[in-house]
C-alpha cells in the first residue's frame, strides 16, 4: 500500500471554501429573525442560450406576478426589475420556516450588437419569462463601405 501524503495546505484551502461558503448564504439572505420572512435583494437564476435566429433569455421568477415584473432597454442594456411579495394573508407568526426569499429583484443583461432591439418579445408562463432577442439578419450588418475622396 502506498504511504498517503498530508497537505496541510490542502485542509486549510478547503476550510477557506466552506467559510467562503457560509459568508455567501449569509449576505444572500437578509438578517431577518426567526419566522420572518426573508425580506431583502434577492436576484433569479438565469439561463441564456444562443440559436440560429435569437439569443433566448430565460428566468426563473416563481411566484412573481406578471404585474410586479419591469422589463426593459436602456442604452443597450436589457434590465429586468421586480418583486416577490410574501403572502399578505398568512401570519408571519404561523410559520416555522421560511427559506424564501422576498423583495425586490433586478437584473441587468448588456446586449450584444447583433441584437434587432425592436423585434424582442417576452412571456411570462408558469413561473420561467423568456426573452426572445432575435438576431438582426445578415444583410442589415453588413459592413457599408465608405468612399473616401482625395
Amino acid at each position: 500500500m502506498a504511504p498517503i501524503r498530508w497537505d496541510p495546505f490542502q485542509d486549510l484551502l478547503s476550510l477557506q471554501e466552506r467559510m467562503n461558503k457560509l459568508f455567501e448564504d449569509s449576505l444572500v439572505r437578509s438578517t431577518s429573525k426567526i419566522g420572518e420572512a426573508s425580506q431583502g435583494t434577492w436576484m433569479p437564476v438565469v439561463d441564456i442560450l444562443e440559436k440560429e435566429d435569437a439569443i433566448i433569455l430565460k428566468a426563473e421568477l416563481p411566484g412573481v406576478l406578471l404585474d410586479d415584473v419591469d422589463l426593459q432597454i436602456k442604452d443597450d442594456v436589457l434590465v429586468l426589475k421586480g418583486e416577490r411579495r410574501f403572502e399578505k394573508d398568512a401570519k408571519k407568526e404561523n410559520y416555522h420556516r421560511v427559506e424564501r426569499s422576498y423583495g425586490v429583484f433586478s437584473r441587468s443583461f448588456t446586449l450584444p450588437g447583433i441584437v434587432d432591439q425592436t423585434g424582442i418579445s417576452a412571456k411570462l408562463i408558469d413561473g420561467i419569462l423568456e426573452v426572445k432577442l432575435p438576431k438582426a439578419r445578415a444583410n442589415e450588418s453588413k459592413p457599408i463601405p465608405i468612399e473616401i475622396k482625395k
